[in-house]
């Protein structure tokens, strides 16, 4: 199955906002995301199902991919807010039955934990190598199998100026 992992695009300052959960997307946060999802839909990409995590930034980015076309069904994922275990989705994951064998899935969070998650299904451990930039994507062909960790496969990582 193809897995993109999407980082949420750039937000209000930390610090600005007492609860850290609440930061919006700035205006520029919002365009760059529109201007990503759009050079998506060009190329014909549609995700059956996109899991956010519940944090108003990354949650308002899953809203701008759905607006403009890329999914018909967005769903909070709490594992996916800052620090999560990737074992949680990977219990979530093996219960997960695709519609299709061309099944897309798109994971929308944050930075470390996409870089890790990446690192964790590609390499089976994390290296803190694989940064993932403000509505920046990776893509995984994850096996669907029951322990996908060190037997996915890489096959984009990109940040938001190589689509835009």
């Amino acid at each position: 199955m193809e897995v993109y992992l999407i980082r949420h695009g750039i937000a209000a300052e930390r610090g600005t906002y007492t609860n850290d959960d609440e930061r919006p997307l700035i205006e520029k946060g919002r365009i760059k995301t529109k201007q990503v999802a759009e050079k998506l839909r060009a190329i014909n990409l549609k995700f059956d199902l996109i899991l956010t995590s519940p944090l108003i930034r990354a949650h308002q980015t899953a809203e701008i991919f759905q607006k403009v076309g890329l999914t018909n069904q967005i769903e909070i994922f709490e594992s996916l807010a800052p620090d999560s275990d990737i074992n949680k989705w990977l219990e979530w994951y093996s219960q997960f039955s695709e519609p299709n064998s061309n099944c897309k899935l798109a994971l929308v969070g944050h930075q470390p934990d996409l870089g890790n998650w990446t690192e964790m299904l590609v390499w089976g451990t994390v290296k803190e190598q694989i940064v993932v930039k403000k509505a920046g994507i990776v893509g995984l062909n994850v096996p669907k199998i029951e322990n996908p960790l060190g037997k996915s496969e890489l096959f984009l990582l990109t940040s938001p100026k190589w689509l835009i």
